[in-house]
C-alpha cells in the first residue's frame, strides 16, 4: 500500500504569501484540498460552492475548525510549532507502523493507498479539544488538523491511530452520519480509543475519553441505555458529544457533559474485552449489537 502524506509546512508558507484572501482560498480549496476530493464528495462536500459563501469545503473546514485562512501571523506560528515537530516523518513512520501492526493481526484496510492530510486547526475553536481532531472515516483518507501545544504535541500518534482505527473499521462494516445509531457511533468511537491505549498507553488519549469523572461517567451510562437505538446526526450527535456542542449547533440538549459518547464508548469496549477475552483486533470485526451486549455496561 502506498502512504502519502501532505506537507503543511511548504503548503502554509507558500499559502501565507498569497496577497488575497480570495487567493488563499483558491489555493487551499485546489492545492491542499484536492488529494481530499473524493473523501469530500463522500461526504457530500463540494469543492466549490455554487453560491458565495456557499456550502463546499472552505464552509465545512471552517466549521471542523480549521485555521482562519485570512490570518497570517497564527498561520506563520503554526507552521514554525508543526516544523518543530516534524510532523510529517512522525506522520509517515506512524502509518507505515500502524499498517504493519493490522496486518501482523489479520486485519485489511480495503484501500489500495493512504493519503494522511495534515493542516493547521484554530486553537480557540478547538481549545475544548486540547487543540486537535481529525476524521477517519473514509477507508484510505485520513484528516488531522491541530494547532500544535504542550497537550497535543506528544500524543499525535495517538490521534492517527485513533483516525486509522476507523479507516480499518469501516473496511468490515458500512455506516452512515444519517443512520448511525447511538450505540454504534459509541462502539466506533470506543473501539478507536481502546486502539489507541492497547498501542500507546492512556497517555495518548485525548480528552474526549479522560474528561468524566466516576459519577458523570456513571450519570452518563444511565442516559444513553435508553438511547442506544436512537438515530438521525443531529440527535446522535447530542449524546456522543454533549450538552455543549449541542447548544453551539442548535441541538436539543439531553443533559450529558462533553464528548459523554465517546467517554461511554471506551468503558463499554474496555469492559467487552475483559469480559470474552478478546483482543482489539478481534473485536474490530466484531458487530457492535454483540459489544454492547456482551459488555453488560447496560
Amino acid at each position: 500500500m502506498i502512504i502519502k502524506v501532505n506537507d503543511p509546512l511548504q503548503q502554509y508558507e507558500e499559502l501565507i504569501q498569497l496577497a488575497s484572501l480570495e487567493q488563499r482560498q483558491h489555493f487551499f480549496r485546489y492545492k491542499m484540498m484536492e488529494p481530499l476530493k473524493m473523501m469530500w464528495a463522500h461526504l457530500q462536500v463540494p469543492m466549490k460552492a455554487k453560491e458565495p459563501n456557499g456550502y463546499d469545503v472552505i464552509y465545512a473546514a471552517d466549521m471542523l475548525g480549521f485555521a482562519n485562512l485570512d490570518d497570517r501571523h497564527t498561520l506563520e506560528k503554526g507552521v514554525k510549532r508543526l516544523r518543530n515537530m516534524n510532523i510529517v516523518d512522525r506522520g509517515k513512520t506512524t502509518l507505515h507502523y500502524l499498517l504493519e501492526v493490522v496486518n501482523g493481526q489479520g486485519l485489511e484496510l480495503k484501500a489500495d493507498n493512504i493519503y494522511l492530510g495534515i493542516y493547521l486547526a484554530d486553537e480557540v475553536k478547538l481549545n475544548h479539544l486540547d487543540g486537535y481532531t481529525g476524521f477517519g472515516g473514509i477507508p484510505g483518507y485520513l484528516m488531522v488538523h491541530l494547532f500544535p501545544n504542550d497537550r497535543n504535541t506528544s500524543r499525535f500518534e495517538g490521534l492517527l491511530a485513533h483516525e486509522f482505527h476507523h479507516n480499518v473499521r469501516f473496511s468490515y462494516f458500512d455506516w452512515s452520519h444519517g443512520n448511525v445509531t447511538v450505540g454504534e457511533y459509541l462502539v466506533i468511537e470506543g473501539l478507536a480509543d481502546v486502539f489507541v491505549e492497547t498501542l500507546y498507553g492512556k497517555e495518548q488519549l485525548g480528552p474526549w475519553v479522560t474528561g468524566l469523572d466516576d459519577e458523570d461517567l456513571r450519570y452518563s451510562i444511565s442516559v444513553i441505555k435508553d438511547a442506544l437505538h436512537v438515530t438521525g446526526f443531529a440527535e446522535v450527535s447530542s449524546y456522543m458529544f454533549g450538552d455543549p456542542y449541542a447548544t453551539e449547533k442548535g441541538y436539543q440538549r439531553v443533559g450529558l457533559s462533553f464528548a459523554a459518547g465517546y467517554a461511554v464508548g471506551y468503558v463499554v469496549v474496555k469492559s467487552f474485552l475483559e469480559r470474552t477475552g478478546m483482543t482489539i483486533f478481534d473485536a474490530t470485526r466484531c458487530k457492535s449489537d454483540d459489544i454492547i451486549a456482551r459488555s453488560m455496561i447496560f
